[in-house]
């Protein structure tokens, strides 16, 4: 990345001041704290709070003087998941589709569950599909005539079938939503929504920004589990949406942050 190109950033949002960082990082591996405060025309202190940030949401590892990648769990690939825990994304999908109302606008990030769910939000009328999967763009596209689709823009990833980077954050900042349906890789009484791709939680993040209301879909293998990356906090959530009720601690902190289930 062109060091001029990346100065015209600093005005930016920290957000995609930081998506840039991780980007750097994800393509050389390591970089250090004075060579990333010349490239971005930022003072070290804010690198160093940039480097903080992404730390603790498991971006990179912070080591001395900079930072690289971290060691992360990879998921299997997208067609292989798509036949785990079928039933249940049906189900999941349904109970969306029962929650959701004609003529609104909704998010939807890339995974096997959202694209079934889609499916289901195919028979609503008049819908505003904003979306970084070109497989949920294609099935709404031709099943739901009479809803409006947006596929957004950015480095395209063809396993996934779905755009990233700090294109497709900037792109989720054109559109609000009614609500943004998100699915993830795990969720967890205390660290709440996270996933599984630092990419993909940082679309997840955007998406939430820019919505007025969080549907979560997880199936019962996804609860009271962790990941690497955090996409939001149990009290952000406003639907957590699951073929089966959660229990243990995860239902007691969901009742008691008033999150529906």
């Amino acid at each position: 990345m062109k060091a001029s190109r990346v100065r015209r950033t600093q005005n930016q949002s920290p957000q995609l001041r930081q998506s840039r960082i991780a980007e750097l990082v994800r393509e050389k591996g390591q970089v250090s704290v004075e060579s990333l405060a010349e490239s971005f025309n930022a003072s070290q202190e804010t690198i160093r709070r940039d480097l903080s940030a992404l730390a603790e949401s498991g971006l990179i590892q912070k080591v001395h003087g900079g930072a690289k990648l971290p060691r992360k769990r990879r998921e299997d690939p997208f067609d292989q998941r798509m036949d785990h825990q079928s039933a249940a994304k049906h189900v999941m999908a349904q109970k969306l589709a029962e929650r959701i109302s004609p003529g609104e606008t909704l998010f939807l990030n890339t995974g096997t569950t959202t694209v079934i769910a889609a499916q289901a939000l195919s028979r609503i009328e008049r819908l505003t599909i904003i979306t970084n999967s070109h497989r949920i763009a294609g099935i709404l596209s031709s099943q739901a005539p009479h809803s409006e689709i947006f596929l957004l823009g950015g480095r395209y990833d063809a396993d996934n079938g779905e755009t990233l980077g700090p294109m497709t954050l900037q792109s989720i900042r054109d559109f609000h939503a009614d609500h943004a349906v998100l699915t993830v890789a795990a969720v967890d009484a205390k660290q709440g929504a996270m996933d599984a791709n630092f990419e993909e939680a940082q679309v997840s993040r955007s998406m939430i920004e820019q919505s007025d209301s969080v549907f979560i879909l997880a199936d019962s293998s996804k609860l009271d589990r962790r990941a690497a990356f955090a996409v939001c906090p149990l009290e952000t959530i406003d639907c957590l949406l699951a073929e089966r009720l959660p229990d243990g601690a995860l239902k007691a902190s969901l009742e008691r942050l008033g999150v529906a289930f």
